[in-house]
Formats: C-alpha cells, sequence, structure tokens
C-alpha cells in the first residue's frame, strides 16, 4: 500500500459528516429521552393525585 503525501491527501474528497448510523442513534437517543420523560411525568401524577399502589 502507497503512503500518500499532504498534498495527495488535500485531494481526497468523500466521506459524510452524518451518516445513517449517526442519524438512527440519534433518534435512538431522542426516544430514550422522550420515554424517560414521559414515564416521569406519569409517575409525577400518579403521586400527586395520590393513586400509586401502597407498599406492603
Amino acid at each position: 500500500m502507497k503512503k500518500l503525501n499532504n498534498d495527495e491527501m488535500l485531494k481526497i474528497v468523500g466521506g459524510s459528516i452524518l451518516s445513517s448510523t449517526l442519524i438512527s442513534a440519534l433518534t435512538r437517543a431522542g426516544n430514550i429521552i422522550i420515554d424517560i420523560g414521559r414515564s416521569l411525568g406519569s409517575a409525577i401524577r400518579r403521586i400527586y393525585e395520590g393513586s400509586s399502589c401502597p407498599l406492603e
């Protein structure tokens, strides 16, 4: 394999900043944050309304 010098490296075109893997990971992270918020909101509402199950 040939080693490239600096001039040849500067001429390389390609790649992408946003890949499909990155977009998928960000989407999953967003969904997880939304689910956590939904669960936390439900727990706060149940405690506030007094509709949580008593611990025995």
